[in-house]
């Protein structure tokens, strides 16, 4: 396999971002949010989201092709996702240390992140990668012209830094 190199987001990627984000957030969500939250997470609503995001997100591409993306605003890690074909591949990985980076090099000293209760995949991978969970946070979501409280977990990393 070809090593996944990074670069920020473009317009052009937005469609592909749509695409895993959609899948990926189903994996790990489904049955552990409110039934309405995951009705409302449909193909079109990311389709809709993604382009407004991709000046806040670094993708994994290997050979031309979004294997995974990252986004991060101030301290927090917003989204991690893989394509189910690299996963265990080590791409998330190297997102998330990007992300890790990315923090420290906006001056925080720790990172966090939401992540559902339910999803223990996640949960597991996060630990693995030296974070903690912080405790319960009630995560409060619009989607659908709806709201909606998703139970997470505050996962965070202290002491973050830039890297070369």
């Amino acid at each position: 396999m070809t090593a996944p190199a990074l670069r920020p987001g473009t317009p052009a990627d937005a469609a592909a971002v749509a695409g895993l984000w959609h899948a990926g957030w189903h994996d790990g969500h489904a049955g552990h949010v409110p039934d309405g939250l995951t009705a409302a997470r449909t193909l079109t609503a990311f389709h809709e989201r993604a382009p407004l995001r991709v000046s806040d997100t670094t993708i994994a591409d290997i050979g031309g092709e979004v294997a995974g993306f990252v986004m991060v605003v101030g301290d927090e890690v917003e989204q991690v996702y893989v394509g189910s074909a690299h996963r265990g591949s080590g791409v998330a990985a190297l997102l998330l240390d990007e992300a890790e980076r990315q923090v420290a090099a906006t001056g925080y000293d720790e990172a966090w992140l939401a992540v559902v209760e339910g999803n223990a995949r996640a949960r597991r991978f996060y630990e693995n990668h030296g974070w903690h969970d912080g405790g319960p946070l009630p995560y409060e979501v619009s989607a659908g012209g709806s709201s909606y409280v998703s139970p997470c977990r505050r996962y965070v990393k202290r002491r973050v830094r830039a890297r070369p």
